[in-house]
This record gives structure tokens, sequence and C-alpha cells, in this order.
């Protein structure tokens, strides 16, 4: 029996810089690595690409001038309500100093006692302990402070409400977990969640207000000679310098087709290519959920496309086969999974399986593998990930 299973290996690349033919820099470091390592290359393997080096190489920037022209654009100056902006100097500092050049006011509402992803203002115990009820409770800055002395991260060190109340030109700051509640200061508001917006949109609108666009609708197209992304606008962008973001790439359906065919001609090997972002996973002491980005995944090739159609082992081997030992009971076991329907949707025998979609459990993998700092490995291969027990 083949012992390995799947396996992932980060793959180190030249620095991408705006105009790089990348798709031809994947091919060629891919199969360098092969080279170097003796692995062979086989049809179905993933080739997962970090979506920030795809933005790179696409050039996808813009500044908070080309940030605050659209906002402007969009709501007409005066006061705007910025309501659920996640808790991020990188994710969203540079963003905020945009939007408030676009505005001549900016109220902010955050949710408490952390935002959509995890990020804490306060722990949830001392909200229980206070004994605030954060589904009602409204604060001013003030009276939040009030109550709690403290509010720096415990990780970061930031107190977020004065890091924001300063970029944001002195901006006014609530606490409020209904959305509502910033439409007592203005009518004209600027939805920034990530993976609620839509919830948030409807509310805000059944509830009154004049202007509502989210951070998915500001630079949908270039401003000012800005890059743009016309399905996510702002979000899954990220800090490049003090006045510039790196936007969320674009056109990834056709950069991982690209990737596919130039490692097919050169080849005759069929892969699987995807791009990738943040993964979706939650840290159990942080309390952060890594998906800050609105998909994990904004492009990959057709056969990364839907769910893992799985047995749970464990099921199998302890119910269907619990008499069995030894080389009897891997037998089973094989001639089970090579005999399973192409539809296991619901039955007991995959009871325990992980229901995520493909590009979203490959996807986390490859931002686990790659990381976010200096390993400099923006490729990943990963190998064997339609194996299984089967597998000769």
């Amino acid at each position: 029996m083949r012992t390995i299973g799947t396996h992932a290996m980060g793959i180190r690349a030249p620095i991408i810089r705006e105009g790089d033919d990348l798709a031809g820099i994947v091919a060629a470091s891919v199969l360098e690595h092969c080279k170097e390592t003796g692995i062979a290359l086989k049809d179905r393997d993933i080739i997962g690409v970090t979506e920030a080096v795809v933005a790179r190489a696409q050039g996808n920037y813009a500044t908070t001038e080309q940030i605050a022209a659209d906002v402007r654009a969009k709501f007409g100056g005066g006061t705007v309500g910025v309501v659920f902006p996640i808790l991020s100097r990188n994710r969203f500092s540079v963003l905020l100093k945009g939007i408030a050049a676009g505005a001549d006011k900016l109220v902010i509402q955050l949710s408490y006692p952390d935002d959509e992803v995890g990020n804490h203002i306060i722990s949830a115990l001392r909200v229980l302990d206070s004994g605030i009820n954060p589904y009602t409770d409204v604060f001013t800055e003030e009276a939040f402070r009030a109550r709690f002395s403290d509010l720096r991260h415990e990780f970061t060190d930031i107190d977020y409400l004065k890091l924001y109340r300063d970029i944001g030109g002195g901006a006014q700051i609530i606490l409020a977990n209904n959305p509502c509640e910033i439409l007592k200061y203005t009518k004209r508001v600027l939805v920034c969640d990530v993976h609620t917006r839509a919830r948030t949109k409807r509310r805000l609108r059944e509830g009154g207000a004049d202007i509502v666009f989210g951070m998915d609708e500001i630079l949908t197209q270039s401003v000012m000679g800005s890059g743009f992304n016309a399905d996510y606008g702002l979000l899954g962008s990220n800090k490049a310098a003090e006045d510039r973001v790196k936007l969320f790439p674009r056109d990834c359906g056709e950069f991982v087709k690209e990737v596919q065919r130039s490692i097919y001609r050169k080849t005759g090997i069929r892969t699987e290519v995807m791009v990738y972002g943040d993964g979706a996973f939650k840290d159990p002491v942080g309390k952060i959920w890594e998906l800050a980005d609105p998909v994990v995944s904004p492009g990959y090739t057709d056969g990364l496309n839907g769910l893992p159609n799985e047995l749970k082992l464990k099921y199998v081997a302890d119910n269907e086969f619990a008499d069995m030992r030894g080389e009897e009971a891997r037998a089973a076991v094989v001639k089970r999974i090579r005999e399973k329907d192409a539809n296991l949707m619901g039955r007991d025998e995959t009871e325990g399986t992980t229901p995520r979609r493909l590009t979203d459990l490959v996807g986390s993998l490859c931002d686990l593998i790659s990381g976010s700092g200096d390993k400099g490995t923006p490729i990943v291969l990963v190998k064997g990930y339609f194996d299984n027990y089967a597998s000769e």
C-alpha cells in the first residue's frame, strides 16, 4: 500500500512586478521545482497562486485620492456613516483615510465586542461581566470608555477606537450591533462589513437610509486611472503604502486557465489551478477568523468546483467492518471506497466529513502553507488531494 497521501509544498518565485507574465512565471516555477525535487507532476495536481502576486502583476492598486473621488461621487459629500468596518490596520486604515477625504464628516459605527471576523475591541467575558446587553445597548465612545478603561488589543496593543477616530479626521465613534443606529446621525451610509454586507444593506434601506453603498461598490471601475475590481470593489484590499492599497485581483478566471494551458503545453498534464486569498479558519486563542477577503478563491479551474464526496473512514471501519482486522479490513475498506455512490450527501457514512467547498478547503491549505510573512512561496503545489485510501 502506498504510504503517502495528500501533500503540499510552497514554491519560491521571483519578486513579482506590475506587467510581469505571471502565468509563465508560475508554470516555470512549478516545473523547476519538480525538476529540482524529482517530483513527478500528475493530472489533477493543484497549483495555488496567492492573490497578492496576481494583483501586483496586474498593477491593481488605488490611492486614497482615487478612493476619495469615488466616495464623494457616490455620496455627494456631507456626513457619511461608516458601518461595521473590521478592526485592522492592514485591511482598513488606508481605506478609511480615503473615505474620510471623500466626505465632510464621518460617523463610524463599530460592532462590539468584536467585528465580524473576530477582532476584539474587548473580550466577550468583559461584556458579560459588565451586565451589558450587546444586542440592544448602544454607546458613544465616551460612554464606552467610561465602562471599559483599557481598549488596547491584546496582540497588537492598538486602541482601534482612537486609531479610527484619528484617521477619520476626528470622526465620531458609536458602538452598536444594530446597523440602523447610524441613521440617527446620517442617512448616507457606507457598509463596510464583508460577509454580512447584503443583510446590513437591506436593513439600512428598509430602515430609511437615503443612500447606501457597500465597499464592494466603491472602485468597481477605474477612477482617475486607478485599479478596480468589478465584483468586489474595495473588499479584499491590503495596505501597500501609507496612501495606497492593493486591490483584490480581477479576471482571475482567465489567469488560472492560462496557467493550466501553459503547464499542459509543456507537459501534457492537466493540472487544476486556483488563485487563493485568506483561508477560512478560526484561531482558537485570538478568536480571529482569517477570512477577511470576500472569498477564499476569486478564480479556479472547473475541476475544483463542488464539494468533497467522501466516506468517513472511521465510521465505515467501526460499523460495517468492525469484526475485521489487518489485511482483511484494509481490503474491505478499499472495496467499499471504490464502490461508493457518486453522491453521498446526507448519508450516515459521510457524517463528520467537512461540508465545505473544495476551493475553500484547498485555498485554506494553500494559505497556511504560504503564510503571510517572509516565506517567499506565493505558489503552492498540492499533490494527491483527490486521492483516497483506495488510490494505488
